[in-house]
């Protein structure tokens, strides 16, 4: 992101945001609620077109692309409050996330559907269940599992331990170690910097809308600027 500026209505919300996350490394967005994470999620993937600035995904301009298309390029989203689809099956839910795949075959599918219940044994189990019979950890690994089925390289994920049980934080800790080491990028929105700052390489603090500091995981952790704009 390049000098990204974008809002709602006539209402701005980001102001002239830049940020990198390089291939291969899993990268946090910090901050306290209401200073624009998500709303630069919602831009990055498409559902909001910024005012000004650049947007670039493995050298291809994403800036006036719709969502579908982006996800087509191979950007997924894991949303806050997971957002599957609750009148439809584990099953449903994971092979509308295959439609995001630019090439779509029946042996695709099967070797995608054996690499999700490799990570997440649980939704195997689940499979015929609608969405809204699992916990709320499950439906935050089918949220995963759901992108993961798309092949997406570059995977956003808004808040996806938020009020989840501290068995399930671990498990969606080590899922994002294990995407790391598959070679899946990630940008992180996570409340519980403890747990963003464990599992990522670097990390950026947004307050109002604007990038205030970048640094290492390590650096940030141990930074009197995080206690100080988060709290921790």
């Amino acid at each position: 992101m390049r000098e990204v500026h974008a809002g709602y209505g006539a209402t701005p919300i980001l102001f002239g945001v830049s940020l990198d996350v390089r291939q291969g490394e899993a990268v946090a967005l910090l901050g306290k609620n209401g200073m624009g994470k998500t709303t630069l999620m919602k831009t990055a993937i498409g559902f909001l077109k910024p005012w000004r600035g650049t947007i670039e995904f493995e050298g291809r301009d994403l800036t006036r692309l719709a969502p579908h298309d982006i996800a087509r390029l191979g950007v997924g989203l894991v949303p806050e409050n997971r957002r599957i689809f609750p009148g439809l099956t584990v099953r449903e839910n994971l092979e509308l996330g295959l439609s995001a795949a630019p090439r779509r075959s029946a042996d695709l599918r099967e070797r995608r559907l054996a690499a999700v219940f490799q990570h997440f044994p649980r939704l195997r189990e689940r499979l015929d269940q609608s969405g809204k019979t699992l916990s709320g950890g499950e439906q935050q690994m089918l949220a995963i599992a759901r992108v993961m089925m798309a092949g997406a390289r570059l995977i956003l994920m808004d808040e996806p331990t938020q009020g989840l049980a501290p068995a399930f934080i671990r498990h969606i800790r080590d899922m994002i170690r294990e995407l790391k080491r598959l070679g899946v990028t990630v940008l992180l929105i996570e409340q519980n910097a403890r747990v963003a700052l464990s599992v990522c390489d670097r990390g950026y603090i947004m307050e109002k809308g604007v990038i205030v500091f970048e640094a290492s995981s390590r650096e940030l952790r141990e930074s009197p600027v995080t206690r100080e704009k988060l709290g921790v």
